[in-house]
């Protein structure tokens, strides 16, 4: 796959995945806003049903206290003057009002000039009413206080509207009265609760009602205190000065109840945006895998060409000279020429091992039959086989083992190769002649062996890389240091077989230091 490809499928999907997200991310919203809107308005139709029953529950009040004075009222046969005198006193403001009319019923005869010898009775009702409103009362048995005088005067012409006039009259002096005087709070709240309880609203609530100067009234809910700054109110009964007093209420668990009705639906939105997340994430992680994959096993195939290839010469080389006339009959070159290429052959050889070796081990096809061995034993072994390259490389090797206890069961055979492995690598990647030192101690449970020197080092993320298969630090040019990057792969899958664990600490530039931990009998 190129690199371009590669971006451009990465781009889809992540445009996918966001696009995805945000519809899931919108239909939420929609559906919140929805649950919000469907509650403000089961709300507001609480609050409407509430005032309303209040205003009606007033009015009945009010005609069945005067219920004796309104239904009185009655027309006359012939002109009489009837007198109706209401009185109300409020002991609260010190105030008294009242009502007075005057009714004047009169018969006129009227005679007709289309019928013989007839008339047509007319019956005419002048009513006249006078309002009084008493003020500043100087003590609560004075019903003769100083007194401010209203006088409205208005026509009747029939029972209904007499009726009409009085009732007007009464209301003007009830909604000057205070609002205790005139609704409970245990009826405003039992009216409201159950008007929220028919619409489903079944929730803890705080009201307040406030008058038209933003002031509050006792009618209330315990000590709590209604924001009133932005709402509106709804309008629950009219006041004495032409305003309204505004009934406030809100609902502290109210985006609680808003979300667990949508909480099933919400959940498994998000349990499939999680999954789509997942997906997208895994898909993603394999894509790059396989890229770094097939990159790596690019280089593998590279690295061992050139490493087949240079044998291969060498055995083509020799096989030439050994046909010149001049070197068959040269038994010592023969000699040479031969052992030449059964080096080069036991070179490919080894390389193919440790190839199918590693094959074998990641299958899990590797047998390992363990033994009662001495660590330090085999750490002088793969000292042995290494220490021609020392030598080549002018470098020094010290060994510092102070494990009181290192006998562990494993297989001389991989773990020697295990050791030598590392002590491969730290030649290798060490630029100078290589300064190695071998420690080794123990703990309770485990043979610690660790290989320091002082190459070129490794960055943290070649540190976490540098134990899997194929993998090779990009040096520029991967020939730089030969080798297929098999070997710390197979170091750690021996070591994991042995129940032990491997890692390195380094430094770019001041060298590395690889550390086995084993498990001691």
């Amino acid at each position: 796959m190129s690199k371009k490809m590669f971006v451009l499928i990465v781009f889809l999907m992540s445009i996918s995945l966001v696009g995805i997200i945000a519809v899931q991310v919108y239909w939420i919203n929609n559906a919140l806003e929805s649950k919000k809107a469907q509650f403000n308005k089961d709300v507001f139709k609480a609050l409407v049903a509430t005032a309303e029953i209040i205003k009606v529950s007033e009015n009945d009040k009010l005609y069945q206290r005067h219920k004796g004075v309104l239904e009185d009222i009655e027309l006359a046969d012939k002109a009489m003057v009837k007198n109706i005198l209401i009185q109300q006193y409020d002991k609260t403001r010190r105030q008294r009002f009242s009502i007075g009319t005057t009714i004047l019923e009169e018969n006129f005869k009227i005679p007709t000039y289309f019928l013989d010898n007839d008339s047509i009775l007319i019956k005419r009702i002048t009513t006249k009413k006078d309002f009084f409103r008493t003020i500043s009362i100087k003590k609560e048995g004075d019903l003769y206080g100083s007194k401010s005088e209203e006088r409205y005067s208005y026509s009747s012409r029939n029972k209904d509207e007499e009726k009409r006039s009085i009732i007007s009259a009464l209301k003007e002096i009830r909604d000057s009265l205070p609002i205790t005087e005139r609704i409970s709070n245990r009826e405003l709240n039992e009216t409201l609760s159950e008007e929220l309880i028919k619409r489903n609203v079944s929730i803890d609530y705080k009201y307040g009602v406030y008058n038209n100067d933003g002031l509050a009234t006792p009618l209330k809910s315990g000590y709590y205190t209604v924001n009133t700054n932005g709402n509106q109110g709804y309008p629950l009964l009219k006041n004495g000065t032409g305003g309204y007093y505004k009934l406030f209420i809100t609902f502290p668990t109210r985006n609680k109840l808003i979300l667990s009705g949508i909480t099933n639906v919400l959940l498994l939105s998000l349990f499939f945006i999680f999954i789509i997340i997942i997906a997208f994430s895994s898909s993603l992680y394999q894509l790059m895998r396989q890229k770094k994959i097939s990159e790596i096993k690019t280089d593998f195939i590279n690295n061992m060409t050139h490493e087949f290839k240079t044998p291969i010469a060498t055995i083509n080389l020799a096989l030439d000279s050994i046909k010149n006339p001049k070197i068959l009959n040269d038994t010592d070159k023969v000699l040479r020429y031969v052992q030449m290429i059964r080096d080069e052959n036991k070179r490919m050889h080894a390389q193919v091992e440790n190839v199918l070796r590693i094959s074998r081990l990641q299958k899990d096809q590797l047998e390992i039959h363990k033994e009662i061995i001495d660590g330090h034993d085999i750490i002088e072994d793969a000292i042995t086989h290494i220490s021609l390259l020392i030598q080549d490389r002018k470098g020094i090797i010290s060994t510092h083992f102070k494990a009181l206890t290192s006998e562990i069961s494993a297989n001389q055979f991989h773990l020697t190769n295990v050791f030598v492995n590392i002590l491969e690598n730290a030649i290798k990647y060490s630029e100078g002649p290589p300064n190695i030192e071998v420690h080794s101690e123990s703990t309770n449970k485990y043979f610690v062996f660790r290989v320091k020197d002082e190459g070129i080092g490794m960055s943290k993320g070649v540190q976490k890389n540098v134990f899997q298969k194929f993998y090779r630090e990009e040096r520029g040019n991967i020939h730089n240091v030969k080798g297929h990057g098999l070997g710390l792969a197979y170091v750690k899958g021996i070591v994991e077989k042995h129940h032990g664990t491997v890692f390195v600490e380094s430094e770019k530039g001041k060298g590395s230091i690889f550390t086995v931990k084993l498990p001691i009998i």
